[in-house]
C-alpha cells in the first residue's frame, strides 16, 4: 500500500470535506502540519469544526483558515494569540468550546484507544461541567467527558518510513501522537521519508497503522510564535 502522495492537495483530496470534524497537531506553532494546512485552506472546505491546542495566530498556522472563514466552530484549550479569532468570537461569527487542556489530550488519546467516555475531576464546579454528567467516587466527584474521534487528522511528525512509521522530533511530540491515533483518517506531513526498516523500532514514536496519507515537506517555514531574547550581562 503506497502512503506517500506527490503534494498536499493530493493527500487531501477525497478526503476532506465540508462539515467535517476534524484534529490539527501542534502546540502554539511548534508542530504544525503547515503544509496541509495551506492545502485545507486552498481545497476551499468550510462550515469545518477543528479540534486543536491553539488557534494558531494571524495570518499562520490555523489563522489562516480563520481568515477565510473556513472554521465554524474551535475545539480548543488555548487561543491566546489569534486577534481574529477573538473578534469572530465576540461578534458571535465563531462557536468555542473551551475544554481544559489535559482533559483535551485525554479525549483525544481515548478516543483514539477505543474508549468512548472517561470521568475527570478537572472543570467540576465550572461552566465546562455544566449540562455535563457528574459521579460520585471514593467521595470525590468527577465530571464524564466523551472522547474525540475527528474523521481527519493533520498531523506534522519529523520523519516517517514508507510504511507510515513516525518519529517526532523535540517538543513536536506534543498533540501530534494523539491527534493521529484518533483520527478514522490520519494524514502527515514530514520533513524526511526513509525507506521501511531505517528507522531503528526503538525510536519509533507512532506506528504506522494509524497513518493513511503521508506528504513530504522538506522545508517547512517554522515560524516563532513569540521570539524572547535573554540579554546577556554587560551587553
Amino acid at each position: 500500500m503506497n502512503k506517500i502522495y506527490p503534494s498536499a492537495a493530493e493527500a487531501l483530496k477525497g478526503v476532506v470535506a465540508d462539515g467535517q470534524l476534524m484534529a490539527v497537531g501542534g502546540f502554539g506553532l511548534c508542530g504544525i502540519p503547515e503544509a496541509l494546512i495551506d492545502a485545507l485552506r486552498d481545497s476551499g472546505v468550510k462550515n469545518l469544526t477543528v479540534i486543536s491546542n491553539n488557534a494558531g495566530v494571524d495570518g499562520f498556522g490555523l489563522g489562516k483558515l480563520l481568515e477565510t472563514r473556513q472554521i465554524s466552530k474551535m475545539i480548543s484549550s488555548y487561543v491566546g494569540e489569534n486577534k481574529e479569532f477573538e473578534r469572530q468570537y465576540l461578534a458571535g461569527e465563531l462557536q468555542l468550546e473551551f475544554t481544559p487542556q489535559g482533559t483535551l489530550a485525554e479525549k483525544l488519546r481515548a478516543g483514539g484507544a477505543g474508549i468512548p467516555a472517561f470521568f475527570t475531576k478537572t472543570g467540576v464546579g465550572t461552566l465546562v461541567a455544566e449540562g455535563k454528567e457528574l459521579r460520585e467516587f471514593d467521595g470525590e466527584t468527577y465530571v464524564m467527558e466523551r472522547s474525540l474521534v475527528p474523521e481527519v487528522s493533520l498531523v506534522k511528525a519529523h520523519r516517517a518510513d514508507k510504511s507510515g512509521n513516525l518519529q517526532f522530533r523535540y517538543t513536536a511530540r506534543n498533540f501530534n501522537p494523539a491527534v493521529a491515533m484518533a483520527g478514522k483518517i490520519c494524514v502527515v506531513e514530514v520533513e524526511e521519508v526513509v525507506e521501511t526498516g531505517a528507522i531503528h523500532p526503538d525510536q519509533i514514536h507512532l506506528p504506522g497503522i494509524y497513518v493513511h496519507r503521508i506528504v513530504l515537506n522538506a522545508n517547512p517555514e517554522k515560524r516563532i510564535e513569540k521570539r524572547t531574547i535573554t540579554e546577556k550581562a554587560g551587553v
